[in-house]
């Protein structure tokens, strides 16, 4: 179980004295449970994939203002801190992949997709959205909502 492997983590490096790395895997267990107490139930994996892709999203953010900030310091202590997160995230399928996964959901949902081309969009991210961003499934989306001429 993911959560499992990052306590496991935890306590390497805590028997390391590794300070970054200990600090960036008790916030992501914090927030994990935090998502557990208000679901009232332990996360799957899957669940526990969403809120470190929320964390990861959260960090680059951060980043970015950071770097128009000018706060170098911040800028690098952040990105350490998004490369051990994204170690835990499953690697995200290529393009030419989520080009054919987007094609496969559209077959199946021809009726909805005939009827509603923008109800797809909820299908997509739904089934897609552990294996890809959603800005790059928006990204391949878009050249089949948008009519070619």
């Amino acid at each position: 179980m993911l959560r499992k492997k990052i306590q496991d983590d935890q306590i390497t490096a805590l028997k390391a004295g590794n300070r970054d790395i200990l600090n960036i895997l008790r916030f992501i267990l914090a927030q994990i449970q935090n998502k557990e107490i208000e679901k009232k139930a332990v996360l799957s994996d899957e669940e526990t994939i969403v809120v470190l892709k929320k964390i990861a999203k959260e960090l680059k953010e951060s980043i970015d203002a950071f770097e128009k900030g000018g706060r170098d310091d911040l800028v690098i202590k952040n990105k350490k801190q998004l490369e051990i997160v994204s170690s835990y995230l499953p690697a995200e399928i290529s393009d030419e992949e989520l080009k054919k996964e987007v094609d496969k959901i559209i077959a199946e949902n021809k009726q909805v997709f005939e009827n509603n081309p923008k109800a797809i969009i909820g299908i997509c991210m739904k089934s897609l959205k552990s294996k890809a961003d959603p800005a790059r499934i928006m990204k391949v989306l878009s050249s089949f909502l948008i009519p070619n001429p």
